[in-house]
């Protein structure tokens, strides 16, 4: 399996161009992408790049590789992102928020004039939700409400932990898990969890994706949106 993580993550890699800003996704799969682009800058091959890091755990790895990085405050847009996915639909709709940084890899996706995703071809699914519950950030005043309100769009909900402890977020927030299960209307459920207080951010990425590179037995497909 890492073997195709790494194909697909250095296939995208290639995509960088000297001068360009990047943003680098978090994730079993981004990683490769990171390192792919730290060696081209180390062997000259890239040059003047700057990234931003969609999570404190790709910061340090940038970091450790020596990738210059941009202020958290994004001043300038970014020209591409490489990112992974947890779930990933026909259309290049995404379910993100495994490991926990959907706040900001949203937010630096929709920063992105091009935004490509890398993953292995157990990613894939006929419909979001199939494969993959629906991580959902928010705040810990009052979770026990947002949990009811999901339960009432029909999910199964489970507060995710960190061995003993809850799990926190980069924004020192929560994540609920909700097992929807094959999610029928997305677009419909993304529209009702934005609508709700105390909802930060939720794993749903649609229409963000154009491009995802899979990895299987056969080597890399490269997929784009229609």
């Amino acid at each position: 399996m890492d073997d195709l993580k790494k194909q697909a993550g250095e296939t995208a890699a290639a995509l960088v161009e000297s001068g360009m800003v990047v943003g680098l996704g978090t994730g079993s799969t981004a990683i490769f992408a990171t390192r792919r682009i730290a060696e081209r800058l180390r062997t000259g091959d890239l040059r003047d790049i700057v990234a931003i890091a969609t999570s404190r755990a790709t910061d340090a790895a940038a970091r450790e590789l020596g990738i210059p990085l941009l202020a958290d405050e994004i001043p300038t847009d970014v020209n591409l992102t490489i990112d992974g996915a947890d779930e990933v639909d026909p259309a290049l709709n995404l379910i993100k928020g495994g490991g926990g940084a959907l706040l900001r890899e949203k937010i630096v996706a929709q920063a992105s004039a091009r935004m490509v995703v890398v993953a292995d071809d157990s990613k894939l699914s006929p419909r979001l939700g199939t494969n993959w519950a629906l991580p959902i950030e928010v705040i810990e005043f009052g979770w026990k409400s947002q949990a009811r309100f999901l339960e009432s769009l029909g999910a199964t909900v489970t507060r995710r932990k960190a061995g003993a402890e809850p799990f926190r977020t980069d924004s020192g927030n929560i994540i609920l898990d909700c097992n929807f299960g094959p999610i029928l209307d997305p677009h419909g459920l993304a529209q009702k969890l934005s609508e709700r207080t105390g909802i930060v951010e939720h794993g749903l990425f649609l229409g963000i994706a154009q491009e995802v590179f899979v990895a299987g037995a056969n080597g890399v497909r490269h997929l784009r949106r229609q």
